[in-house]
């Protein structure tokens, strides 16, 4: 991480804890029967949760390290023709 510089793109993989998800309506039914049946009340706990369980079973370790999926998204396709021209107009 160090070799990283400090820019725009650099706070978002480090510093951004929230990931926004379009969901299926075939998701959104599991999701619930998944939280009913763990007695977890909040969806961003359940998916957590959810994830942590499928990761382990993947790996076969009872704990799972994510900060390897660090930068993931930069490596896909950017769009064409970017709805913004830059930070600033995102934000703006």
């Amino acid at each position: 991480m160090s070799a990283l510089r400090y820019t725009a793109q650099t706070c978002k993989i480090t510093c951004m804890k929230q990931l926004n998800l379009n969901v299926t309506a075939e998701f959104e039914r599991d999701l619930q029967t998944y939280m009913k049946s763990h007695k977890i009340s909040q969806r961003s706990e359940a998916i957590r949760q959810a994830l942590r369980e499928a990761a382990t079973r993947s790996t076969g370790e009872e704990e799972y390290d994510f900060r390897s999926w660090l930068g993931l998204g930069l490596k896909a396709p950017l769009r064409r023709k970017p709805r913004f021209r830059s930070e600033d107009e995102l934000w703006s």
